[in-house]
C-alpha cells in the first residue's frame, strides 16, 4: 500500500503560479507510475499530467503542457506540479495518483488505472 497527500493549493491571481506537492508513504515512488488529475464542481476527474517510473516520459492533458510542468523526486518520495500562467478555468481540486510497475514508459490518461490517490487539494484562479 502506498499513502499520498497533497499539498500546495491556494488562491492564486490570474497568470500567477503554484507549485503541488505529493507526499507518498508506505511505498518507494520509484517503482509508479505517477499522475495528477483535477475535478472542477459538478464534472469528471480529468487528466492533467503524468511521469512514468523511470522518468523517461512525461504526457500532459489539453492546454496543459506549456504551463504546467510534472516531476519527481524520488529521493524525496515526492511529485511535484508546477503550474504557471494559471487561469480561472484551472480552479478545481488536484489530486495524485499512482499505480504500480507496467512499463518502463508507462502512464495512463485515465482515471481506472490509478491504484492508489490522495485526498486532494483546492487551487482556486481568480480573475
Amino acid at each position: 500500500q502506498v499513502q499520498l497527500v497533497e499539498s500546495g493549493g491556494g488562491l492564486v491571481q490570474a497568470g500567477g503560479s503554484l507549485r503541488l506537492s505529493c507526499a507518498a508513504s508506505g511505498r518507494t515512488l520509484s517503482s509508479y507510475a505517477m499522475a495528477w488529475f483535477r475535478q472542477a464542481p459538478g464534472e469528471e476527474r480529468n487528466f492533467v499530467a503524468a511521469d512514468t517510473w523511470s522518468g523517461g516520459r512525461t504526457g500532459y492533458g489539453d492546454s496543459m503542457k506549456d504551463r504546467f510542468t510534472v516531476s519527481r523526486d524520488n529521493a524525496k518520495n515526492t511529485l511535484y506540479l508546477q503550474m504557471n500562467s494559471l487561469k480561472p478555468e484551472d480552479t478545481a481540486v488536484y489530486y495524485c495518483a499512482a499505480v504500480y510497475g507496467r512499463g518502463t514508459y508507462y502512464y495512463s490518461r485515465s482515471v481506472a488505472d490509478y491504484d492508489y490517490w490522495g485526498q486532494g487539494t483546492q487551487v482556486t484562479v481568480s480573475s
